[in-house]
């Protein structure tokens, strides 16, 4: 019997990229093809060199071009909810990228290259529902980066290196088999051997008095704790709180309108056609 014949996905001639093509309020060109069945990434794009933002978010995309390092005016990149299962290292060419979404594929830390450690303007990097276990150890020279996102991953412990990232302070590590990890009052990160109920990383300088204050007031008043993802620690001791969800990367992505488990792409589940619930 003849192969049934793969299904083709749609192919972006240049005419459409060009007509898809729209300034942004900060004044930059944004690129959006989302959710349109790409299955090939289209390597037609790299021609429209004025494009800073690329949005390919959505589609069946499993792989990333080498040539995607020729895309030098890119600012922002959002590729989740595809099907990739690695990053070329050419990426690391991509300099001036300040936001990386990477969500909701089949990333292991395998394919991860070290040369995302090259992204030295990186500031938001989201990698959540993927199936990594580990970062490259090149990303601690990410010196920029404020926001990650590592959430509904294999993670068993975290990364060294995001302790001496001075920047970053919004890190969502929620759902992974992970010990919550504690603050010890010097900006620095402890693990903890005890269960995770979701992980949401603060240093003690990016809270206000008021809250730090209502923080050991709340410790003092039960020593014990609550449990919770995010702790606050002091010289004494660890005082903890519970830290509001980190909505910046809960999403997949910052333009996102559609709830993230929608998006979900594996091939033992099929979404049902019905309307999305709103964020």
């Amino acid at each position: 019997m003849p192969k049934p014949k793969a299904a083709k996905g749609t192919k972006v001639t240049l005419k459409m990229a060009k007509k898809a093509v729209r300034m942004t309020p900060d004044g930059w060109h944004r690129l959006t093809l989302s959710n349109m069945g790409i299955t090939i990434f289209p390597k037609c794009i790299f021609k429209l060199t004025n494009v800073e933002e690329l949005d390919l978010s959505r589609n069946q995309i499993q792989k990333i071009p080498e040539s995607i390092g020729k895309f030098l005016s890119l600012k922002r990149l959002d590729l989740h909810s595809n099907k990739l299962e690695s990053v070329p290292e050419s990426i690391g060419n991509l300099v001036g990228l300040t936001h990386l979404n990477l969500s909701n594929n089949f990333l292991t830390s395998a394919g991860l290259p070290p040369t995302l450690g090259l992204l030295t303007s990186l500031k938001s990097l989201n990698l959540g529902m993927n199936r990594l276990d580990g970062l490259p150890t090149t990303m601690v020279a990410l010196e920029k980066l404020q926001e990650l996102g590592l959430f509904d991953n294999l993670f068993i412990s975290l990364p060294e290196f995001l302790k001496v990232l001075c920047n970053l302070t919004k890190v969502n590590v929620k759902r992974n088999p992970l010990s919550y990890v504690q603050d010890d009052g010097e900006g620095t990160l402890k693990e903890k051997s005890e269960p995770d109920k979701g992980g949401y990383l603060v240093h003690k300088s990016s809270m206000c008095r008021t809250c730090f204050r209502k923080c050991k007031e709340q410790r003092a008043r039960h020593p014990k704790g609550g449990g919770g993802a995010g702790r606050i620690g002091g010289r004494g001791g660890g005082e903890e709180m519970r830290i509001k969800t980190y909505a910046g990367l809960v999403a997949p992505n910052s333009v996102a309108t559609i709830d993230q488990d929608m998006w979900r792409i594996r091939k033992e589940e099929h979404v049902p056609n019905k309307l999305p619930k709103s964020c």
